[in-house]
């Protein structure tokens, strides 16, 4: 699994805007697991200093260094294939055939959603099927630790410390618990949302009153509708290179290749 931007620089002025400028951070980053401790109990100073519950609190206390996701991190390759090698590598046939029915399975649920974002079916059913092959890999690893490990690691500290913040209040809202699972990288759910998106975009798409991005696929494809949607989207106007919505799948994902692939298997899904 590898870092997508959701909306990199957008999430970056939230968390900034919501938990304090990245540059204010105090805890020491590090590079290796070896300062990990001392820095979780700087952290938690810092966090309980900005609002966060005991829940959220103890959930940080509990975290562990994730040499996983720092592997991870460091070995992401696939967003440098060429766009024919990254759709078969990614299986874009796949997820185009599976798409078109899944897109007449679910027809009430994407006609709800255009309906009130003005999305269309094929983006979401794409991304869906490119995150997650439409909710089947979800990812294993502890996500407060992932997005936590990722905080303290030198390399996007302030990014993702305004990230692991997100997470915490999450938790102490009862969305995430401690032992919640997704992503290498802290991404959540069917379409895989890292905290910081969840807390900005997450949408109740089910009508339960509740927001489950891994449960529910209604909430996940709403949230991923709704994102698009503060991304710019315009109802009724395209989506391929060159055109009006290209830009909102733009800032779903930083790399060419996945936004190339986006709006091709999108639009074969779409014209049926």
């Amino acid at each position: 699994m590898a870092l997508r931007s959701k909306g990199l620089l957008l999430a970056a002025v939230v968390a900034a805007s919501t938990f304090g400028s990245g540059a204010a951070w105090a805890a020491q980053c590090g590079n290796n697991a070896g300062g990990f401790e001392a820095w979780k109990q700087q952290m938690t100073a810092e966090a309980r200093s900005r609002g966060i519950g005991q829940r959220g609190l103890s959930a940080l206390q509990g975290t562990r260094y994730a040499t996983a996701t720092i592997r991870a991190d460091r070995g992401q390759k696939s967003f440098k294939y060429s766009l024919k090698k990254f759709m078969q590598v990614r299986g874009a046939s796949t997820i185009a055939s599976q798409g078109k029915r899944l897109k007449k399975q679910h027809a009430k649920l994407f006609a709800n959603l255009e309906q009130r974002y003005g999305v269309p079916a094929g983006p979401l059913i794409a991304i869906w099927g490119m995150e997650t092959a439409f909710g089947k890999f979800l990812g294993n690893s502890n996500l407060l630790s992932a997005t936590a490990t990722l905080a303290y690691d030198c390399r996007r500290s302030d990014f993702f410390t305004g990230h692991l913040m997100a997470a915490l209040t999450l938790v102490d809202r009862g969305v995430i618990s401690a032992s919640t699972t997704g992503a290498k990288h802290g991404e959540l759910g069917q379409t895989q949302f890292l905290p910081g998106s969840v807390l900005r975009y997450g949408a109740d798409g089910d009508g339960n009153g509740r927001l489950d991005l891994v449960r529910s696929r209604a909430d996940a494809l709403a949230s991923t509708a709704n994102f698009l949607r503060a991304h710019g989207w315009r109802r009724g106007a395209g989506y391929q290179p060159g055109q009006a919505n290209f830009g909102a799948i733009k800032g779903w994902n930083a790399a060419s290749v996945y936004q190339q692939a986006i709006a091709i298997i999108a639009k074969q899904i779409d014209d049926g």
